[in-house]
């Protein structure tokens, strides 16, 4: 009797990574180019941002508004949440039972940090999907802290997800820091000054989306402490509030071409990942 678990395990024998089989694996690889993509367009808003101009918001929202509006945008939002979908499922399998080439504590991060992933490309497919279905702007980062603030235990429950976003960017500044992220890249026939531009570009993308994530955390620290959800924000929030810091507008664009540099390594990412 085949189980659940030796099925998972023969569609990942047959694919080329840890995805579910060859056609969760090539969805996902697109996926990947689309998260970049976002990426992409983020940093550019968050550019505008510090020059002054009143763009769309610099985070996903304002990034998928920008990409549907464009000639053929909704066909490629369409194929974006696709893959975004299938990368998620790819992600939890490996989660479950991927990176065989590690052990120990190094694999538990790498799990964990699946499926950490894995939550990343389902808030962003929902975004893309409320966008190609008319429901942009239904719920925002303030409206849901006021409904966990509403809760029993509220403030509690505000407060240790802002703790969860910080473990999660502290983790974050580990892969970035430590680059592991290359563990996960099948890079082995490539020259060594790619490997080496590759291992820039995933760092200095992987920390600044960190420094973002925490700022996000420690809005929503804030909202907890001050029970107050007009205090709570998501990126665009978060990035305006570092471009208002003393560093201000210098900060801002780092933070900017970080993110960037990690739409370009999620392309990358596409076509060399193995987990």
């Amino acid at each position: 009797m085949t189980t659940p678990m030796r099925l998972l395990r023969r569609l990942v024998r047959e694919g080329p990574s840890d995805a579910p089989g060859p056609l969760v694996d090539a969805l996902g690889r697109v996926g990947l180019v689309g998260y970049g993509l976002v990426h992409l367009l983020v940093a550019w808003l968050a550019l505008q941002i510090a020059r002054g101009h009143q763009a769309a918001p610099a985070d996903t929202d304002g990034a998928v508004g920008a990409i549907g509006r464009s000639p053929g945008g909704v066909v490629v939002l369409v194929i974006v949440a696709i893959g975004l979908v299938a990368f998620a499922l790819w992600q939890l399998t490996a989660a479950a039972i991927g990176f065989r080439w590690v052990s120990g504590g190094e694999r538990f991060r790498k799990r964990f940090g699946a499926v950490s992933k894995s939550i990343a490309v389902i808030a962003m497919a929902v975004i893309v999907i409320d966008y190609l279905t008319g429901q942009v702007g239904g719920v925002t980062v303030d409206t849901l802290a006021a409904a966990v603030l509403a809760a029993p235990a509220g403030r509690i429950l505000l407060g240790l997800a802002a703790v969860i976003i910080l473990v999660i960017a502290g983790g974050m500044v580990y892969t970035g820091v430590r680059r592991t992220f290359m563990g996960d890249l099948d890079v082995r026939r490539l020259p060594r000054a790619t490997r080496r531009a590759i291992e820039v570009v995933g760092a200095v993308g992987t920390l600044a989306r960190a420094l973002a994530l925490a700022v996000v955390g420690l809005l929503a620290g804030t909202a907890a402490f001050m029970a107050d959800p007009a205090r709570a924000g998501g990126l665009d929030a978060a990035l305006r509030a570092l471009g208002s810091t003393a560093l201000g507008t210098s900060l801002l664009v780092v933070v900017a071409v970080g993110f960037g540099a990690y739409g370009v390594y999620c392309v990358v990412d596409a076509g060399t990942r193995r987990a």
